[in-house]
């Protein structure tokens, strides 16, 4: 395969359940610890399990932020996965430190209500808001895996590509910003459905990574 992905390792990431993914899909992702890493990378995936603030430090001590910067501002492809979503917005209630920003937006604990439990763990469906590079309307109806008790709140509604339901409410599951893109939920245990999102990742970065516009 040409294409080559970097798997970004800050100490905080499901990198074995994610490369294996890539795997099962004909790639090998590179692990990015410092920044020369990232000049044999066309794409990145930053996936994160754990904290806000604990993970936006160990980010911070590699290094990476100021070139991860330039990349997003370079619009080059990147995939956020659980965490990795959560950290591309500019805060988030379970910490006080500023996340990286390139998504206007908060991260909210998920509402308490009759019957919904937290952390909200298990599976559900995707409710398709707009078609992007890893869904869209004609796929089956996807049921992914989710475990997270914080759920970012866009601040440009064309960002949330894709919801969630949970309790009464509907939480972000989606999100997508011309070439950035990232999944509340975790494709790479997601089954079918998961290996299908990161498939169709795929496709469009070998396309030429298109702007979702």
């Amino acid at each position: 395969m040409g294409l080559n992905l970097g798997l970004i390792d800050y100490g905080m990431g499901n990198l074995h359940s994610v490369e294996k993914a890539f795997n099962r899909l004909g790639y090998q992702p590179y692990r990015v610890v410092c920044s020369e890493d990232l000049n044999r990378c066309d794409a990145l995936v930053l996936p994160g399990v754990g904290s806000f603030d604990p993970a936006i430090e160990n980010l911070h001590s590699t290094g990476l932020v100021p070139d991860l910067q330039r990349w997003n501002e370079a619009d080059r492809p990147m995939l956020g996965i659980c965490l990795g979503l959560q950290l591309l917005f500019e805060s988030s209630s379970e910490g006080h430190l500023q996340g990286l920003g390139f998504i206007q937006g908060h991260v909210k604990r998920l509402p308490v209500e009759h019957g919904a439990r937290i952390p909200h763990m298990g599976w559900a469906p995707l409710e398709l808001k707009r078609s992007n590079p890893m869904l869209g309307p004609a796929d089956p109806l996807a049921w992914v895996y989710f475990v997270h008790s914080y759920a970012a709140v866009p601040k440009q509604p064309e960002t949330l590509v894709a919801a969630a339901s949970f309790g009464r409410s509907s939480v972000t599951a989606m999100v997508w910003q011309r070439r950035l893109g990232a999944c509340q939920f975790h494709p790479e245990k997601s089954s079918d459905s998961g290996s299908a999102m990161l498939e169709r990742w795929l496709d469009w970065l070998n396309q030429g990574a298109p702007i979702c516009s």
